[in-house]
């Protein structure tokens, strides 16, 4: 964008001015608090490649417990005894 170097400045009075004045006729715009449109109908019309997993089936082997590991009271979640921080509150290293 071209400037003007010779036109005359504008002073911040004069600025603010035509801001409160934009602001007013944008207050009696009727489109301008509409939304565009709605969400929820925009991520439903979104498919992700590879998105469709319904024919997919999972096939995880779940193990027991073994003698040595040991199920954190703090986080849940099943560690080896070598991960063991605290023996009496049988608390993992990560939750320490």
């Amino acid at each position: 964008m071209a400037t003007d170097y010779d036109a005359p400045r504008k002073t911040e009075e004069d600025q603010s001015e035509e801001s409160i004045e934009e602001l007013k006729a944008r207050r009696h715009d009727k489109n301008s608090g509409k939304v565009d449109e709605d969400e929820t109908e925009a991520a439903e019309s979104f498919e992700l490649p590879g998105a469709d997993l319904s024919h997919e089936e999972l096939a995880v082997e779940v193990k027991p417990k073994q003698e040595d590991e040991f199920t954190c009271m703090s986080c849940f979640l099943v560690h080896h005894r070598s991960q063991l921080a605290d023996a009496d509150k049988i608390i993992c290293r990560d939750c320490v």
